[in-house]
């Protein structure tokens, strides 16, 4: 009930995304049914906008899709696959993730906490940004989606790399406008599916060329001290 007894906490600097209509439109509407919910939702509603407020749109270099938060208490802290730096084992996609890491780069980040890469311009950002408990999915009908639109939108005004996991993801690429895009499809990091063209698809290296081939400062995606990881690491 913890949602119910705090309330909605309101809405952090979130720059230049404040204008998005959505906040105008539809979030007042999904606070709303926040406001009433008597399950826990995740994650706080401090945090709920926490990849907008980390990556702003002026410094957006690289949009990764999520689905929605982690359910498990303790884990989600509203960025798309990360989770709090004390999280172990690591969440299984996120496990995945750090094993093509390892496969293209030789090394990943030593904890779930993907905040390094927001700081760098990498907007994490699920398309849906609440869950129950325990309830995956369980809030997919409140609307969060219409913003994940309009974030795809403006940031596609310039030139972005796109990464889109997953058939849901994916889906969503009509929202990105026309333009000198880098576009990474594959298949979701999830377990379920992770094996059929997620592993070996090496979008962290394809990201950097791209950006380096425009200029741009290539992402440091795991500081040096980060060692390779294995299947049994976690």
């Amino acid at each position: 009930m913890a949602e119910a007894q705090s309330g909605i906490a309101p809405v952090g600097d979130l720059g230049g995304w404040a204008a998005l209509p959505f906040f105008q439109t539809r979030w007042p509407q999904i606070a709303a049914a926040l406001a009433v919910e008597t399950r826990q939702i995740l994650p706080p509603a401090h945090q709920r906008f926490a990849a907008l407020e980390m990556t702003p749109p002026e410094a957006t270099r690289v949009v990764i899709l999520g689905q929605d938060p982690y359910p498990t208490p303790g884990h989600a802290h509203g960025l798309a696959f990360s989770a709090e730096p004390e999280v172990r084992p690591l969440p299984r996609s996120l496990a995945n993730i750090y094993k093509e890491m390892v496969e293209d780069l030789g090394g990943a980040p030593l904890t779930a906490d993907l905040r390094p890469w927001a700081r760098q311009g990498i907007l994490l950002l699920n398309t849906c940004l609440s869950v129950p408990a325990g309830e995956a999915n369980g809030h997919k009908a409140l609307g969060w989606q219409e913003l994940v639109h309009q974030v795809l939108d403006l940031t596609s005004q310039r030139p972005t790399a796109y990464v889109l996991w997953g058939n849901p993801a994916q889906a969503l690429d009509k929202h990105i406008r026309p333009g000198d895009h880098l576009i990474l499809r594959s298949a979701h990091p999830s377990p379920l599916s992770a094996r059929r063209g997620f592993f070996g698809s090496r979008p962290f290296s394809t990201i950097n060329q791209w950006l380096a081939a425009r200029g741009e400062t290539p992402i440091s995606w795991f500081e040096d001290r980060a060692t390779a990881r294995n299947s049994t690491d976690d």
